[in-house]
Parts: structure tokens; sequence; C-alpha cells
């Protein structure tokens, strides 16, 4: 038997979430590896599993937990043997087929990427799909030409876990970052992390012209709808923006101008079916920059019982970071 946060559909449609014992014959058949989970992590959308806010859960009853570090068990693909330490992001895990925020899973080995060498897997994930993705979208701006000569870099949802590991990665390269975030009282952490400004969101929350004032050489948006066509409107001349979440919104109530009148590119950053290349390549980046000084402000480390009132809270703009769960305590 092994604890796991076991989410249920109940007649009125909600969704149940609770703390479960669960065994080997619940794992879904499908997986070719069985490993031990060490940590997984909350992000949003797993907040958003177990709140039931959004229908993200397609399977059901299902283990939330789109992040997991940790040992293979026994396995019958054959890159993995036991006793390999590994690390999970995506691919439809904690949606479609049994997550991480559990003691064991069954998982595909197609799916699994080595841990990087001397990097502990409660480090793993520190980072998770958050800091993935926000290493994804440094490694978009630097790919379209993007230098820290060209301008202030703009991170919107800034004390958010995409947000936060962003800054550290953009300012460890030498960009000047700009942090916009709804918390102000965050400012000192974000400076820490090392932005140079903090400003306000309300100065991109809201509808805007169509195309304004150039402030950004680049752009890592998290939060999507009115703050994102603000950035694109405000965005320099060949510039780049990163899109990668929707914290406000999924709509996008902008205009064509910025593409057509600057050259504006707005690249869309999907790190849950990525191919394994771009992973290997975002976490040896992740290796070599992110240092555990960066890390260690970024992280709140909870217990698997304390997940389902974190994901209430998060939701509720109430964390910072990355929450980081420890399965076994």
């Amino acid at each position: 038997m092994f604890a796991a946060i076991l989410l249920t559909k109940k007649d009125d449609g909600t969704t149940d979430a609770r703390l479960a014992q669960l065994d080997d014959a619940q794992l879904p058949p499908e997986g070719d590896v069985t490993v031990r989970i060490d940590y997984s992590t909350i992000n949003y959308k797993d907040a958003l599993a177990i709140t039931g806010k959004s229908p993200v859960v397609r399977k059901w009853p299902m283990v939330p937990g789109i992040d997991g570090a940790g040992e293979v068990i026994a396995s019958s693909h054959p890159a993995w043997k036991a006793g390999d330490a590994f690390v999970l992001n995506g691919w439809g895990v904690g949606e479609m087929h049994m997550g991480c925020l559990a003691q064991r899973a069954k998982l595909k080995g197609d799916w699994l990427i080595p841990l990087p060498q001397g990097m502990p897997a409660k480090s793993a994930m520190a980072i998770g799909t958050a800091g993935y993705t926000a290493m994804l979208c440094a490694m978009a701006l630097q790919e379209q030409g993007v230098t820290s000569d060209d301008g202030d870099i703009l991170v919107t949802g800034a004390s958010g876990g995409v947000g936060s590991v962003a800054i550290a990665i953009l300012a460890r390269r030498g960009y000047r970052v700009v942090a916009s975030t709804g918390k102000p009282e965050e400012a000192d952490y974000l400076k820490a992390l090392g932005a140079a400004e903090v400003i306000d969101r309300a100065e991109l929350s809201a509808p805007g012209k169509p195309l304004q004032k150039e402030r950004w050489a680049g752009v890592v948006d998290a939060v999507g709808s009115h703050t994102l066509a603000n950035a694109l409107a405000q965005t320099r001349y060949g510039g780049a923006v990163a899109a990668c979440g929707l914290a406000q919104g999924m709509d996008l109530p902008a205009s064509v101008a910025p593409f057509i009148l600057r050259g504006v590119k707005l690249i869309g950053i999907d790190s849950v079916m990525a191919p394994k290349e771009r992973r290997l390549a975002a976490w040896r980046n992740l290796a070599a920059e992110l240092d555990a000084s960066a890390l260690a402000q970024i992280t709140q480390e909870i217990a698997l019982a304390e997940a389902i009132a974190k994901a209430q809270d998060l939701l509720a703009g109430k964390v910072r970071g990355r929450l980081v769960v420890d399965v076994n305590r």
C-alpha cells in the first residue's frame, strides 16, 4: 500500500480530493516503468485538478501531480532499469494518466528523462514544470535573437513559479528584468531573485491600445488575456514574447498591429508535449544555471497531506514561488 492524493468525481459533478491508501493493482496498466516518487510539486494545473476549478482531469479516478522525481523500482522499458533516478514533467500525467502526488507511480519510460547528475530529487521538483517552462521561455527568447543589450525583459506573474524561476534565469544571463506582480509586498523577494525593477500588474491588466510605447525587448508571459495583449503592444521592434500561461485568461484581446508594424514575434511555449531533446536541453541548462540559493528563496516544502489545502491557497494567490511536496511525510 502507498499514500496518494486521490480525486474522484461526485454525483453533482464536483471533485472530491482526499488522502488515500492505494495498492499496485490500482496503478494504470499501460505504464512500463514502476517508480518510487520521492518528491512532487503543486503546479497551477495540479491546483485546478485538485479543486475542480477547471476540467483538467479527463479520466476518473485520478491521482494528480504532473511532476515527479525519484527512482525506478521495476522496468520493462529498454532505457530504464531499477535504481535509475528520473524526472517527469507533463505528458498528460495527472490529467489522463495517474500522476505523482503519490509515493508510487507507473509511467511510460518514453516520458522520463534522467535526473541531471548531482541534482537532488528535491531540487528537481523545486524547479518542476514551472521552472522547466521558464527555461523553455528563456531559450526561446535567446533563439529569437533577443540579447541582454537589446533592452528590458518583462516577466509577468512574477511571484509565481514560472515567473520566479524566469527572473533568476534571465538575470543570471545578464538581462535587465522588470517583474510585474499584483503583490507589491513581494518586491524585495523579486529583487533578491534578480529583478532590477518591479511594476504593478495593473499597468498591464486592463484593456489597452493595440500599439503602445515601446518598452520591452522580450517578454515571458504566464498570464494571458489583456496582460499579454498589452505586453505585445509594448514590445520593441523585432522583439519576442514567449507565452506560457493563462492566469488572467485564455483570451487574447489584441490586434495584428505589433506583428505587422513592429515585427514582434509571439512564441507559444508548450511544456506538456515538448520533444525529449528539447526537454534534455532545458534540464541541462537548469542544472548549470540555477543555483541552490535561488531555489531556496523560491521553494516551500510541504507534506503530502497538506497538498489539498495548499492547492486552494495557490489558486487564491496566497503562494509565492514553488511548492515542493515530500510525498513520504
